[in-house]
């Protein structure tokens, strides 16, 4: 039984040895496994993180160009390793700089309350045995393991259709994803490379899909409608860190459109274990750099955790990062089922242990935290920011 209803969907699936356009009678993001049942847990509550004061910084550069790949040397086991930030660091990495389109930067210290550590916890912190077990499967191919398992979505109509019509492509080569009626979620390194904003960040835009209903189905003739970015959230914990030690952790940053897209947008929802989502599978769209022009689907199963990264093999190239990684999630309110944003895309990361050089995908979970903060720059108030 499928877990949503079946439709006919054009796509071209495309890798090093064949180029082949294909005909599925199912959407791709339609899993067929038996439906599992709805979870018997509560909505999670999730703490408060508000702003307390907010400070002129000196303006920015914009002299480096934009890298659309993420390096670290902190593996998952160093990520696991590494000690629990306190409340007062927490404070700290969630602080966050906001850049404006007239140039001007500010920095906003926040509070933190209703927080317990606890709810921030991963199993993979407990289960040491199996990460090794998915480490030693790991393969040493470019981004893209094995067989290209990637799709292109081809046809005027699906492009425009939830939830492909969330994916947007950044001025800076980047990819993100519609969490607002203005508001786009992507990653941090896609504006800021850990020291100062990039060129292009203070004249962001984002490009839609500017499908023509009469032009053939071709997604090489495909054109954007830009609008620009009013203001840049980064949070601070990324600009201490740049991929370095926990920067990784914090690879998130949320832009404000200047007017409303109109569009449909995907919620937020905290990151739960991989075990607890559905066939642990993950899913996103973004614009890989080597397919130009196209939107390019992907999904596969989550293997490795940390508190705050999700390791898996999804298929990816440098273009895609910032795009939103979602699943299925159960509605509690709702009783039912719809898809949620639970961590941004990073990169590619490169490790190198022992010699030896080891490479994942890596997604930022959103944590409760991070929901919370997320949450509180979309809607300013964080009554709206409780459950996730």
């Amino acid at each position: 039984m499928c877990i949503c209803a079946a439709s006919q969907l054009f796509l071209s699936n495309t890798n090093k040895h064949t180029h082949s356009s294909v005909f599925l009678f199912h959407n791709p993001l339609c899993t067929f496994f038996p439906v599992p049942p709805p979870p018997t847990h509560t909505p999670l509550r999730v703490p408060v993180v508000i702003p307390h004061h907010t400070e002129d910084r000196p303006a920015p550069h914009f002299l480096s160009p934009a890298r659309l790949d993420v390096t670290s040397p902190c593996d998952p086991e160093c990520h696991k390793t590494a000690p629990r930030p306190s409340y007062w660091d927490l404070r700290h990495l969630l602080a966050y700089e906001t850049l404006h389109s007239n140039g001007q930067l500010t920095e906003t210290a926040i509070g933190i309350y209703g927080y317990n550590p606890n709810s921030n916890t991963s199993p993979a912190y407990s289960s040491g045995s199996s990460g090794k077990a998915e480490r030693s499967r790991i393969r040493r191919k470019r981004q893209i393991f094995g067989h290209d398992g990637r799709f292109s979505i081809a046809g005027q109509d699906f492009l425009l259709k939830y939830p492909f019509s969330v994916a947007v492509k950044l001025s800076t080569g980047c990819s993100g994803t519609l969490v607002g009626d203005r508001h786009v979620l992507t990653a941090a390194h896609c504006v800021h490379d850990g020291k100062n904003y990039v060129k292009g960040a203070q004249r962001l835009r984002v490009g839609f899909l500017k499908t023509n209903p009469y032009a053939p189905p071709t997604n090489d003739k495909m054109k954007f409608q830009w609008i620009r970015a009013k203001r840049t959230h980064v949070p601070k914990g990324w600009i201490k860190g740049n991929a370095n030690d926990i920067g990784m952790d914090y690879d998130y940053a949320l832009l404000e459109l200047k007017k409303p897209h109109k569009r449909r947008h995907m919620k937020l929802g905290v990151s739960p274990p991989a075990q607890r989502l559905p066939g642990r599978r993950v899913h996103f769209s973004g614009f890989d750099n080597d397919r130009p022009g196209q939107l390019v689907y992907r999904f596969c199963r989550a293997s490795e955790e940390t508190s705050d990264l999700l390791y898996q093999h999804c298929d990816a190239q440098p273009g895609a990062s910032g795009s939103g990684v979602y699943a299925r999630m159960w509605d509690g309110r709702r009783r039912r089922w719809e898809r949620k944003v639970i961590g941004v895309f990073s990169g590619h990361q490169w490790v190198e242990r022992q010699g030896a050089s080891q490479e994942f995908n890596v997604a930022v979970r959103i944590t409760p935290l991070k929901y919370a903060q997320i949450c509180y720059w979309i809607k300013g108030n964080f009554m709206d920011c409780r459950e996730g």
